[in-house]
């Protein structure tokens, strides 16, 4: 079974398009998180005022820099102006999104692996409906092709994971409870916390439910083409529907 990747730029009416446009030597690269973007914002030599003013109505200036090498800046923005998200059709068409999107000259950028190549076929379809597009790139490639980096963005395997949820993990992790033989135990655990022991637990198990429950689709990409069967579970089923 192969995997497909599809690489394509899109022009629309988006917050970064008219700014990629008027300045063609900027870069913009947009990440996604659960409730807000980041975006770092590059270009060769020294910025005019009027780039910077506009950079400065982006967002939040996290990080800003200019030196011999030209202009840095990363900012903060939350998704509250964004509406029908391209990110959405993506997942609609069974496409895994690869961050970041890159904007250049008034295009997006986007790169995205499909189980299928029916599935990319179908999403390039459906943003032909309401956006220029053009394709870069469109193949088959294996897994051993995929960096895992890209397979797991971070924010997709935490999504959903409250704070307490993640803090529940973390100090469960450090802890030792994971390790073989464990080193601690849940009430060795919750004795460390102001909550109870039930309470507790539940955080914990929550956590670990909601990120090997999203982390599910890069685990079926992982092993999308490998044809091991290391605990024999076809054997089994095989010999199961025999005995039936």
């Amino acid at each position: 079974m192969s995997l497909y990747e599809a690489s394509f730029r899109v022009k629309h009416e988006c917050p970064y398009r008219e700014i990629s446009e008027r300045y063609p030597d900027l870069t913009i690269r947009e990440w996604y998180l659960s409730d807000c973007q980041v975006i770092e914002i590059t270009a060769p030599g020294s910025p005019t005022d009027e780039l910077l003013d506009e950079i400065d109505h982006i967002g939040t200036i996290l990080h800003k820099s200019i030196d011999e090498s030209g202009l840095h800046v990363v900012t903060q923005s939350c998704l509250c102006s964004l509406e029908d998200s391209i990110i959405e059709r993506f997942e609609a068409h069974n496409c895994l999104y690869q961050p970041p999107t890159i904007h250049r000259q008034g295009w997006e950028h986007y790169t995205v692996i499909a189980f299928d190549e029916s599935d990319v076929r179908a999403l390039l379809h459906d943003l032909e409906t309401d956006r220029d597009i053009e394709v870069l790139s469109k193949t088959a490639i294996t897994e051993q092709q995929i960096p895992h980096s890209m397979l797991a963005p971070v924010d997709q395997l935490f999504e959903n994971v409250t704070e307490r949820q993640l803090a529940a993990l973390r100090l469960a992790l450090e802890s030792g409870y994971y390790e073989q033989p464990r080193k601690t135990s849940l009430r060795e655990l919750a004795e460390q916390t102001a909550v109870a022991r039930s309470t507790y637990e539940e955080h914990l198990r929550k956590a670990e439910n909601k990120i090997l429950t999203n982390a599910g689709q890069f685990l079926r990409l992982v092993t999308a083409t490998s044809t091991a069967d290391p605990l024999e579970i076809e054997k089994t089923r095989q010999a199961e529907q025999t005995a039936d």
